[in-house]
């Protein structure tokens, strides 16, 4: 027997995480302290299934995790696609390099958070002195 999610509750999954959008009768955003945003992050390899929001970090000078609302004005959800409504900028670097090949999605501006979604970087980023790392408005993750 092949179970899975249907699509309505993957496309009300994608609404609940990214936009703080109820899931009638199953989840709300009534906790004491929702989450208002979401941090993605850059990595220098694969974060995997079982890494937090440090795993493979990358560190080039003046790197931080960028915020992006839990809304609709923050990030689009289609037919179980979520991408940002707007470009993720990162701080440009000002000194050390590194190659972002992945990027994570998670709860926490510092320390090891808890990654909900990563992905590759295609093509990946060479940051360093003067880059200003992008994530564009293409970047997708899917719930299927």
């Amino acid at each position: 027997m092949a179970s899975g999610l249907a699509n309505t509750f993957e496309n009300d999954l994608a609404k609940l995480i990214f936009q703080a959008t109820a899931i009638a009768n199953i989840a709300d955003n009534a906790a004491a302290s929702p989450l208002t945003n979401l941090q993605f992050s850059l990595h220098s390899a694969d974060i995997g299934e079982t890494g937090d929001q440090t795993t493979n970090e990358i560190a080039y000078t003046s790197y931080a995790r960028v915020a992006v609302a839990r809304t609709s004005g923050g990030f689009t959800v289609t037919a179980n696609s979520v991408s940002p409504v707007a470009n993720v900028d990162f701080p440009a670097g000002t000194g050390g390099t590194g190659t972002a090949t992945d990027f994570g999605v998670g709860t926490a501006a510092t320390l090891a958070g808890k990654v909900l979604f990563y992905g590759d970087i295609t093509p990946s980023i060479t940051c360093g002195n003067g880059v200003t790392p992008r994530l564009t408005t293409a970047t997708a993750m899917t719930i299927d």
